[in-house]
Parts: C-alpha cells; structure tokens; sequence
C-alpha cells in the first residue's frame, strides 16, 4: 500500500496530478484546495491515502499533511454514504478552516457548517452527527478564524454574509470576499459597513 509519495509535479488536470518519483508517474486525486497549493514542476511531498473502485482500480489521494488525510479517512469511514470522492469533497470545505471545522462539528453548529463551510443543512447534520465523538481525538492544528463570536447569528460577518446572498452573490463567492476584506483589515472586523464595503468591492467586476 502507498502511504507517501515525494517527486515532481509533472503535470495538472482539474481533478488531479501527476506526481513523478523514482522513473514513475503517479496519477493523484487531490481536493481543489490541496491542487491550487501544488506548484507545477516542483518538488512535493504528499501523503497517500488508496481507495479500491469496483469498475476503476485502484485509485490514488494525496493530502499536504498528515491531518487532512486523518480527516479525508474520518469522512469516508465513519460519515454514511460517503465515497472517496464525497469525502474530497467534504474535506476541501473543512480546508476553509480546519480548528474551526473541527470546533463546528463538536458542538454541533450547523449554522456555522452551512453558512461558512458551505454544507447544505442535510449533510451539515449528517456530518455532525457521525464525527461529534470521533473528531475529538484527531490532532488538528493551526489556529481558529472564527473568534469571539464573529460569526455568530447577529455577529458582523453573518450580517454581512446575508446581505451579500440577498444582493444575489452565491455563498461560496460572498465567503471568499469576506474572508478576503476581514483579512486585509483586521481592525474592521467588527464594523458591519466597512466589511460590507471592501467585499463588495473585492466582488465587483474588474
């Protein structure tokens, strides 16, 4: 079984790479998140996670550190119904930010996973309810985005992110932007406007 790889980055597709190590070509299915990070042609080293199709063979994930392919195997494993491919994709959503992620699901905030991770209210439940006690002891690290209650039902962001959806921007998009102006001017976090107005700035048209 594959565990690890370390080579060059031969060449990208929407969905996955080719990793070149040893003579060989490995083709390796990453999350869009992971796949943006991989520089083409350079040195990477990736960890490895197998999963046997029955019409496909063997098919290759690759994960940048050692905690997303932990959770990568947490949503296949214990999440119901849930493929390799499934559980990718859960795992590029939890990307946005894994100690928040985390936090999300043990106290069971399924506002929080639809509104900022972009789960739909079924699968945010789902999700919750299969990893709760198990995510507990998987070693996540990093600090938390989300703090002092930013997000919460009448923070700023929130308000924010509502008024983004009713002026017709999608939820992924109006994420980005906000995680975008909060970052480029911390000291505004809290002042409803000023975020208001840099997101929609950041979501204008060039």
């Amino acid at each position: 079984m594959i565990a690890y790889l370390k080579g060059r980055v031969l060449s990208k597709t929407a969905q996955s790479a080719v990793l070149e190590t040893g003579g060989v070509g490995y083709e390796v299915f990453f999350c869009g998140a992971s796949l943006e990070a991989l520089a083409q042609a350079a040195q990477t080293e990736v960890f490895i996670a197998e999963s046997i199709s029955m019409y496909g063979g063997t098919a290759l994930y690759g994960f940048l550190s050692a905690e997303e392919k932990a959770l990568f195997e947490l949503f296949r494993d214990a999440v119901p119904s849930t493929g390799a491919k499934k559980a990718l994709e859960y795992l590029n959503k939890a990307l946005r930010s894994l100690p928040d992620f985390k936090k999300a699901v043990i106290k069971n905030d399924i506002k929080l996973l639809i509104t900022i991770f972009g789960f739909t209210a079924k699968t945010a439940e789902k999700i919750s309810a299969a990893l709760k006690d198990k995510i507990q002891g998987l070693s996540i690290s990093g600090t938390e985005k989300i703090k002092g209650g930013t997000y919460s039902a009448d923070g700023a962001y929130m308000q924010v992110l509502s008024a983004l959806s009713t002026l017709g921007f999608r939820p992924g998009e109006a994420r980005d932007a906000l995680e975008e102006a909060a970052a480029s001017a911390p000291e505004e976090t809290e002042n409803i406007e000023a975020i208001l107005k840099r997101a929609l700035k950041l979501l204008s048209p060039k």
